[in-house]
């Protein structure tokens, strides 16, 4: 089926859970939304009130001034894993752009993504950046802790968290030509543990209800879309959703978002606890190496509406 009219999510409102010792009672009615939500459409709203307007702002600001870079600058950004480094000028993709800066939430990373762009300094960018992408770290570790507990996994929490690491993606869609499709990104499922989006109010993100329906999310300005991977869905032995999703540009206005993405290091074995499988939930995956995998999903070709992780090690058809 074609686009639908606009479809919430659930919320979960993470504005009274930023603390230490957050009360135990709100805490659990937030986990228990959380998990349900990634249970069934794999992915949810979050309200973060962490991140004020005012940051977000900047950021969407700063990016605004990253992606009307010269094309020489932004290639600039290049990396050594696929899919990490500048991203553009693809044909059977022409209104996306993507860069990529690993482990945001750390200054130097970020200075030296600055320095690339900006060899005269932007010390506005690197702040902007670096702050924002900590507290979507911290959003993402919150969410963590409320599925572990949520499956009875939290004595693995600590080391899952030690082996995983953080790639920001900041990404611009262009309007489309009348001469050509609306299509800003085609649809995937993430290949990560977790994803954590946000937009600059322009909507455009669709997902594929386990039904197949496609529904236009509709997103408030100030909150965040968390959605599960592909990897994740391994580590739960299929209990998570990694929900097929992509961009269609129907607005007037260039449309500019961000992406956490938490990603098992490689050399990380991934495989879901023991207390994942059970007569009832026979194991769903081999193990896998997030590198080795990353390498055939490469030479293999991304392909549509396809799960690259059930294909590389899925054990049931």
């Amino acid at each position: 089926m074609g686009s639908e009219a606009p479809f919430q999510l659930p919320v979960v409102d993470f504005s009274e859970l930023n603390t230490k010792n957050p009360d135990h009672r709100i805490w659990n009615s937030a986990k228990v939304k959380a998990l349900q939500a990634l249970q069934e459409y794999g992915c949810f709203e979050a309200s973060f009130d962490k991140i004020s307007p005012k940051l977000q702002e900047s950021v969407f600001h700063e990016l605004g001034q990253l992606f009307d870079l010269p094309l020489e600058t932004k290639q600039r950004n290049t990396s050594d894993r696929d899919f990490h480094g500048y991203i553009g000028q693809i044909p059977f993709m022409p209104l996306y752009e993507s860069m990529g800066i690993d482990a945001p939430y750390i200054q130097e990373k970020v200075d030296n993504f600055t320095s690339l762009m900006w060899p005269e300094g932007n010390p506005k960018f690197s702040k902007s950046i670096q702050t924002y992408s900590k507290m979507l770290w911290e959003l993402d570790e919150m969410v963590k802790k409320m599925v572990f507990e949520g499956l009875n996994l939290e004595k693995y929490l600590e080391e899952h968290l030690e082996t995983t690491n953080y790639h920001l993606k900041v990404m611009k869609y262009r309007v489309a030509d009348p001469s050509e499709s609306n299509m800003g990104l085609d649809s995937h499922a993430d290949t990560s543990i977790l994803t954590i989006l946000h937009q600059n109010g322009i909507q455009g993100l669709e997902i594929r209800t386990k039904d197949g329906d496609w529904v236009t999310v509709n997103v408030s300005p100030n909150s965040f879309v968390v959605m599960a991977g592909e990897s994740f869905n391994v580590l739960s032995n299929g209990r998570l959703h990694a929900p097929f999703h992509r961009v269609v540009m129907n607005a007037d206005k260039t449309r500019l978002s961000v992406g956490l993405f938490s990603l098992p290091k490689i050399g990380t074995i991934v495989k879901p606890p023991n207390e994942m499988v059970d007569k009832e939930h026979p194991l769903l995956f081999k193990p896998f190496d997030y590198g080795e995998f990353m390498d055939y999903f490469c030479m293999s070709g991304v392909k549509k509406d396809t799960y690259g992780l059930k294909n590389y090690c899925g054990l049931l058809n």
